[in-house]
């Protein structure tokens, strides 16, 4: 991540701003449905693969009788980051994707 700096002997989800503060992380579920699977799915988890340092866990469906797939991310991360992809999976067609990040700040 630029601009920071992570410090694992903190903690697995504890990062320093390297202009001095601490970063204000949240734990968010990402959820997706896949409306034509064949047709978004590598694009989907390129994105996916590329923010794997705040994927904690994913739980993907393939429903292939009615050609859709449901995944379900948890993330967490900077505000930022989460925002950042959901904004890029929501931008792939064929796909629709909601957030639900808590209240509480790591």
């Amino acid at each position: 991540m630029k601009g920071n700096i992570n410090f694992p002997f903190l903690g697995k989800f504890f990062y320093f701003s390297t202009f001095g503060g601490m970063i204000v992380k949240k734990v968010a579920v990402v959820s997706a449905i896949l409306e034509e699977p064949e047709l978004c799915q590598k694009e989907f988890n390129n994105i996916v693969s590329d923010y794997k340092s705040i994927i904690v866990g994913r739980m993907g469906i393939p429903m292939d009788e009615w050609k859709i797939a449901v995944i379900s991310l948890t993330v967490v991360g900077p505000l930022d980051q989460i925002n950042s992809l959901t904004g890029k999976l929501g931008n792939i067609p064929h796909v629709l994707v909601k957030t639900a990040i808590s209240k509480k700040e790591l």
